[in-house]
């Protein structure tokens, strides 16, 4: 965000303010900096599309209805203990039902945490269930089967994270974190363990287990299906925190 000046007046700012859509380079160190978007940029996309005359003023009138000034207010989670993370559970709402999930606070801390903070902001909307492999995983999480890209917010949220590899056995209800071949390669992709599978323990974190909605999980588990991919997409709509 940016005051606007006259041309050549450098000092004629007043109470006109611009914000960048895309990057400008050409306007760095010719207009005061002030501010940037920090929630909304896809509303400034949205007004950044609308309709202009041929002298680029817009032919819809686009209001600022209001400006309310407020605190930051605190980030969810991140400075949550082990005791308050605890507190929390998961509701997975899938097309075939809710699955709901209870935390292994006390052995993944850092994990849970992460996946408070994905689930609410949004990242696991709209996901799809993309590898079922009966008496072994059903998995989900993965960005690729998104249904819509993510906003530049949720984005900034999505990191690698450190394995907290741990001594749960990978039985039926097991919640764990997919990865790639380096152990600190996950990133948003988890998957629910519908069998007993030792290979898994302790190369793979796990960080919660299934409380209820097992007859979901199993229902997933037997969809039809080219070799591990579900032949009917099988959707995770949103992932809700809900206090215990």
């Amino acid at each position: 965000m940016a005051a606007v000046t006259i041309s050549g007046r450098p000092d004629s700012a007043g109470q006109q303010f611009f914000v960048a859509v895309v990057d400008q380079p050409g306007l760095d160190g010719k207009y005061t900096v002030f501010g940037h978007v920090s929630d909304g940029i896809e509303v400034v996309q949205k007004i950044s599309e609308t309709p202009v005359d041929d002298k680029g003023v817009a032919t819809e009138r686009v209001e600022i209805k209001s400006v309310t000034i407020r605190d930051t207010p605190p980030v969810r989670f991140v400075n949550d203990s082990v005791q308050d993370l605890s507190t929390y559970r998961a509701v997975l709402d899938t097309s075939e039902g809710p699955i709901t999930i209870e935390f292994f606070t006390e052995k993944a801390k850092e994990t849970v945490r992460q996946f408070l903070r994905l689930a609410e902001a949004g990242v696991y909307n709209n996901v799809a269930f993309h590898r079922v492999a009966p008496g072994f995983v059903i998995q989900t999480g993965a960005l690729n089967t998104r249904a819509t890209p993510l906003t530049e917010k949720q984005q900034k949220l999505v990191h690698n994270l450190a394995p907290e590899f741990n001594d749960t056995k990978h039985v039926k209800g097991i919640v764990s974190m997919a990865r790639g071949d380096a152990p600190d390669s996950a990133t948003t992709s988890f998957f629910i363990s519908t069998g007993a599978s030792t290979a898994l323990d302790g190369q793979y974190t796990a960080f919660g287990k299934v409380v209820d909605g097992m007859p979901v999980v199993e229902a997933i588990e037997q969809t039809p299906r080219d070799g591990e991919t579900p032949k009917t997409r099988i959707e995770l709509r949103s992932v809700r925190i809900e206090r215990k």
